[in-house]
């Protein structure tokens, strides 16, 4: 018996030894060294402070701001500590009630806007933090934006089109905004006090 439990036990502390300590300190050295950025939660700063993260996404409201996706995270939304999707279908009332919602509060915001809502506007992400929106859903709300600032329309255009990132190595995804960083680029052109 004791012949047996020699070699487990030491093939036992020895993985243990690989796995829980001398991997996670190798993987956590080479992100470091090669992504620091994407190693450190991605963080987004301004004046020297950190204001978010570029991978999850904050909630505006303003109509001086760009909106994102929906949060389906309960109670705040947001929340990370509570990533998830509504799981609500397609037929679920309370789907349809979200996306009214949404459809109205939208109208409230610019009731001029007579455009097709970007489908990204009106419902939630998978993992109800999702940063980014689609080119359409930025130009859907650039008047309403561009209004509340005092610019022109063109100057708000050309500000989407300098903060679209587009397909993952030219094939991988779709175009999209990072609503945060866009949001800091109009602070930038012309702050609202």
């Amino acid at each position: 018996m004791k012949t047996l439990l020699r070699p487990a036990l030491v093939l036992f502390i020895a993985l243990t030894v690989i796995t829980g300590i001398v991997y996670p300190v190798v993987v956590t050295a080479i992100g470091q060294a090669m992504f620091p950025s994407q190693a450190n939660g991605s963080i987004i700063e301004k004046d020297g402070k950190p204001i978010g993260s570029a991978l999850i996404g904050q909630q505006f409201d303003a109509p001086y701001y760009f909106w994102g996706r929906l949060s389906a995270t309960t109670p705040n939304p947001y929340n990370a500590q509570n990533s998830g999707g509504s799981n609500l279908g397609p037929t679920n009332p309370a789907l349809a009630d979200e996306v009214k919602g949404r459809l109205a509060a939208l109208h409230d915001a610019d009731s001029t806007n007579t455009a097709p809502v970007p489908v990204d506007l009106v419902t939630s992400s998978g993992s109800g933090l999702d940063p980014e929106i689609s080119p359409a859903a930025a130009d859907y709300q650039a008047g309403r934006v561009a209004k509340a600032r005092g610019l022109a329309l063109e100057q708000v255009q050309q500000l989407i089109a300098q903060s679209t990132s587009g397909r993952q190595l030219g094939v991988l995804g779709e175009p999209r905004v990072n609503v945060l960083k866009l949001n800091l680029a109009l602070d930038q052109l012309k702050p609202v006090h």
